[in-house]
């Protein structure tokens, strides 16, 4: 069996932007991914609302993935693949973080997992990244986010540069989903769909 992490924030938890609650599980883009790939797949859910890549959150301090990664990985493994799907809480204003700092700082946990023996036989488990789609400033998350909307159409090219630096696969959601128009952030329940199914067809093409 083939078993996959899904480290990500609350797009990967599956935060509803019209309600706030959390999306079933047949409908979350890894819960997709898993009824895609079968039963010879494990998803591993592991997103967490306002995780950064691995900055220190002033105000949700518990946050920073680069702390909670290496934990993750030693519970979890041996895996055979990581997907990182973060960057999107790194564009709040309070960090004042250009887009090719937040891929820098995306690159530390590629790193991170590349250089681990958490995968099978005490190797690497593979990574793929995922840059983000672009946001909106809208709704009650527009004042965290004042100029992240601009910034965040740029994350695209500084995360294909870095998955080429590192040698990872990546996925650009911003070609696959639009964030949605009710609060800017995060995900209605078809793009989670269509980003499910377009998750499996790359995660088949990386480790098979």
């Amino acid at each position: 069996m083939k078993r996959v992490l899904c480290f990500g924030d609350s797009n990967t938890w599956g935060q509803d932007p019209l309600t706030g609650e959390r999306l079933d599980k047949d409908t979350r883009w890894s819960g997709v991914l898993a009824k895609d790939l079968g039963p010879s797949y494990e998803i591993i859910e592991e997103g967490l609302n306002g995780r950064t890549t691995v900055w220190d959150d002033p105000i949700q301090g518990y946050a920073n993935g680069q702390d909670y990664l290496v934990p993750c990985l030693k519970s979890h493994h041996p895996l055979d693949l990581v997907i990182i799907m973060l960057g999107t809480n790194d564009l709040k204003n309070r960090f004042s973080l250009s887009a090719r700092d937040i891929a820098k700082g995306a690159a530390v946990l590629v790193g991170i997992v590349l250089k681990s023996d958490c995968g099978v036989a005490q190797a690497a488990p593979k990574v793929l990244l995922v840059a983000p789609p672009p946001v909106a400033e809208l709704g009650d998350h527009a004042e965290s986010f004042v100029g992240a909307e601009a910034k965040s159409k740029r994350l695209s090219e500084h995360f294909k540069k870095i998955a080429t630096e590192c040698g990872c696969a990546l996925v650009d959601a911003g070609t696959v989903v639009t964030s949605s128009r009710i609060d800017g952030i995060h995900l209605d329940k078809d793009e989670h769909i269509k980003l499910g199914h377009a998750m499996a067809l790359k995660v088949k093409e990386v480790i098979g």
